[in-house]
Parts: C-alpha cells; sequence; structure tokens
C-alpha cells in the first residue's frame, strides 16, 4: 500500500432495496484496509439509462482517502458487489439491471488505460446521474483532462434527477 490519496466512487442500483445496498455499500468501503469514506452524497432517483426499460436507478458518490492501488481498489469493489448479489454478464451486455453497481470514477489525478480498469471513469463527463452525486461531494476536483467537476455539472441536463 502507498500513501492516502483522494478516490471517487459512484455508486448505484435499480433492483432489491437499493438504499439499504448503498448504505452498507458506504460501510463496506470505509472498511477495506487503508481506506477512509470522507463524504457520501445524498441518494438521487435517476432514469435508467442505456437501457431505458427497467426500473429507476438510485445513485450516489462517495469520497475516500485511500491507500490502495487502483486494481486493488477496483477488486475491492467489484468484491462488494459480489457481496450484494451483483452478477457480471459474461456476454459484454452493459446497462441492465443491477443490485449494485460501484465505479472507479477518480483516483486521485490518475490517468490509466488498462483492460478493465480506465480512470476517469471514461463517461463521467456526460452522465448527470454521475456528476450530480459527485458534484455534491467533490465539487472542486479536477477530473484529468476535463476540468472540475462543477463546471462539467453547468455543462449538462440535470432534469429528472431528484433526491431519493
Amino acid at each position: 500500500m502507498s500513501a492516502p490519496l483522494r478516490a471517487c466512487i459512484g455508486l448505484g442500483g435499480n433492483i432489491g432495496d437499493v438504499a439499504a445496498a448503498l448504505r452498507t455499500a458506504l460501510a463496506a468501503l470505509d472498511a477495506l484496509p487503508g481506506t477512509r469514506l470522507l463524504a457520501a452524497s445524498r441518494f438521487y432517483r435517476t432514469a435508467a439509462w442505456g437501457v431505458e426499460a427497467q426500473p429507476d436507478f438510485i445513485n450516489a458518490a462517495a469520497l475516500v482517502d485511500t491507500a490502495l492501488a487502483p486494481r486493488d481498489l477496483l477488486d475491492a469493489l467489484l468484491g462488494i458487489e459480489r457481496a450484494h448479489g451483483r452478477e457480471r454478464a459474461g456476454d459484454g451486455s452493459r446497462w441492465g439491471p443491477r443490485t449494485l453497481d460501484l465505479d472507479l470514477l477518480l483516483y486521485g489525478d490518475a490517468v490509466i488505460d488498462a483492460p478493465g480498469l480506465v480512470v476517469p471513469h471514461p463517461q463521467l463527463h456526460r452522465r448527470a446521474f454521475v456528476l450530480v452525486p459527485l458534484a455534491e461531494v467533490a465539487s472542486d476536483l479536477e477530473v484529468p483532462g476535463l476540468g472540475r467537476v462543477s463546471a462539467l455539472l453547468e455543462g449538462i441536463d440535470t432534469g429528472g434527477i431528484v433526491p431519493a
């Protein structure tokens, strides 16, 4: 493990008791080795994106300090998902219903493009369901190559995203 740095995690889900899953996922983040939960946004109800014929999502964002390396943090996030019944389709399908989805949005000012790990999250600047909660906990953070979270949020439509 290295010296702690700031990371941002996107949380979401739309199957089962999502609010309870998000609360336990936040506790699990805080319990990761060398990791401390600094802030969590409110929960927001958002329309499904990608595959729209599914229940609305509840989304949130978390800000953590972590000494975990990026791949170790991602592996821990995937483990938390699995503990909540998340099954990732091996057929490459995306954007379907899920009990819990945890995305590594930012890892300090790192830019990573490795198999299975891309940071900053490649679409975060286009997705209001990510930026609204992220701005609540990290509005001044810079998204490498794109600008401040607050400025990115100003450039997108946030209609339809409401506190859950």
